[in-house]
């Protein structure tokens, strides 16, 4: 019998939202203008997918770098009170990752600025098969690529599913998308890697070297996924958005979710839409993870 339902390796993020009136832009008169209200929020690709597979009743483990300040304690703090299971975690000396998040209040949509310190990085020693064993999936983002393309090959190897949050293109993302059986893709690093503006043809591109789930968010526009030759895009959830951080990881959790409950990819997608939507009428990241309850089929 397996311990974990999914053992999740990247990101944790303590993020400051700042909601503003409007988009700050130079030269005119939101160059200077007053904060409606600012919040303390946790979140992290990671850190707030894994926090959503728990809320939905699996049983997770995270496995990530903090740092040893206050705001790694409050980071550690929410994911324990979330019944997120830590002993695959370690502490640094450094100040822990973090996030200052401009929102927009009328259309809910967010700039990110971040800052992470370079001894957050997980070493290899600090991933090996017996800290990723018994688990029934692996998650991997791509903040630290080595050790998550580390994973995904100790999950190949197990026969284990593995599963990914990719957003930024380097020179180690090829290697990534090809160690993870499902790469579920922000549609940017898509075209970025692909050179194809029709996101069809882009996933069909990648099936050529590729033989897994292949999966694109699309924001309003809902997501996409190629299994096999057969094409599903699903709507996005019609909502009022209040603040869309968080919305891409809350997605691959639920993905997640419906993927090993067994669902058909094509409600695979429909579920994972449909709490995303959900996290956006919520502010934060973590914060906006809703429960199994929360989300209609």
């Amino acid at each position: 019998m397996t311990r974990w339902d999914v053992i999740g390796v990247g990101a944790n993020s303590v993020d400051d939202v700042y909601r503003l009136p409007d988009y700050p832009r130079p030269d005119s008169p939101t160059a200077k203008m007053r904060i409606d209200s600012h919040l303390v929020s946790c979140g992290g690709q990671t850190a707030t997918a894994m926090s959503t597979c728990t809320a939905m009743g699996l049983r997770t483990k995270y496995i990530g770098a903090f740092g040893g300040d206050d705001n790694g304690r409050r980071m550690r703090d929410e994911l324990t009170q979330r019944h997120v299971n830590l002993d695959g975690a370690v502490t640094r000396d450094a100040a822990n990752r973090f996030a200052v998040i401009l929102l927009d209040r009328n259309l809910g949509e967010r700039i990110v600025l971040w800052d992470r310190d370079p001894s957050l990085s997980l070493r290899d020693d600090e991933l090996t098969a017996a800290t990723l064993a018994g688990t029934r999936l692996i998650h991997v983002d791509d903040e630290d690529q080595e050790a998550a393309i580390r994973a995904a090959r100790i999950g190949r190897d197990a026969g284990v599913p593995v599963t990914s949050d990719i957003e930024r293109r380097t020179d180690r993302t090829e290697a990534l998308v090809a160690s993870v059986t499902v790469p579920i893709f922000a549609e940017h690093l898509l075209q970025e890697l692909t050179g194809e503006s029709d996101f069809e043809r882009a996933l069909r591109k990648v099936r050529r070297t590729h033989d897994g789930l292949l999966c694109v968010t699309l924001g309003a526009r809902g997501s996409m996924l190629l299994d096999g030759d057969t094409l599903h895009h699903e709507p996005a959830r019609p909502v009022t958005v209040v603040d869309s951080t968080g919305a891409g990881d809350v997605f691959r959790g639920a993905f997640i979710y419906a993927l090993l409950r067994g669902d058909t990819s094509r409600d695979i997608l429909r579920f994972a839409n449909a709490a995303a939507a959900v996290s956006c009428t919520r502010i934060g990241a973590i914060a906006s993870v809703p429960l199994l309850s929360d989300i209609s089929s």
